[in-house]
């Protein structure tokens, strides 16, 4: 075994997509990697300084979209590009998107799956960020996305994820088992 000195490495890490409105009604995207489950109804995301962040504390509400193999490229770039020195950002990626139906916050249509959330509590704010606690207010799935039951089907969703060992996307695999029943021959 090696050891190493600790870094963010907790795998998979999700490619999110925050999406939000800026002060002069025009949405805006940023790509965060460092968010998860906060519990049954509510997400938590680590924010630096950005116009994202800004907004979300200016209104309150913002989207969360999960990148996908086709939105990767976009999906990156929306990282890169800052929206406070490029607020047309969202042009180059092609993406249009339409106001949630719980929230003032845009919705790709690009995406297979996107939370609508409305922001809870900010912790640990400082001059580099802070860490955001949301209510998942709504989701919306596009209907391509489905199973036959009327489910969300992520296998078909294509879903990505950063790799911060390799700084790279990776392709989240295919179904291997059941939660909740591959270890009931152990029990």
């Amino acid at each position: 075994m090696k050891n190493f000195a600790p870094h963010p490495w907790v795998l998979p890490q999700p490619v999110l997509i925050l999406g939000t409105y800026n002060a002069d009604g025009t949405a805006n995207a940023m790509n965060a990697a460092w968010g998860g489950q906060w519990d049954a109804h509510q997400i938590m995301i680590s924010l630096g300084s950005h116009a994202t962040s800004d907004n979300i504390k200016r209104t309150g509400e913002f989207t969360v979209a999960f990148a996908t193999q086709k939105t990767m490229a976009a999906a990156d770039y929306v990282g890169l590009v800052s929206g406070r020195k490029h607020p047309d950002k969202l042009v180059a990626t092609g993406w249009n998107s339409e106001r949630g139906r719980e929230t003032n916050a845009p919705v790709f249509d690009c995406f297979p799956m996107t939370l609508e959330c409305r922001m809870k509590r900010i912790l640990d704010e400082s001059a580099t960020g802070f860490y955001l606690i949301a209510d998942i207010v709504n989701i919306v799935v596009d209907e391509n996305y489905l199973t036959a039951d009327g489910k969300p089907d992520v296998e078909k969703m294509e879903l990505i994820s950063f790799d911060p060992v390799g700084n790279a996307y990776l392709a989240l695999g295919k179904k291997v088992g059941d939660a909740f029943a591959a270890g009931k021959g152990l029990v």
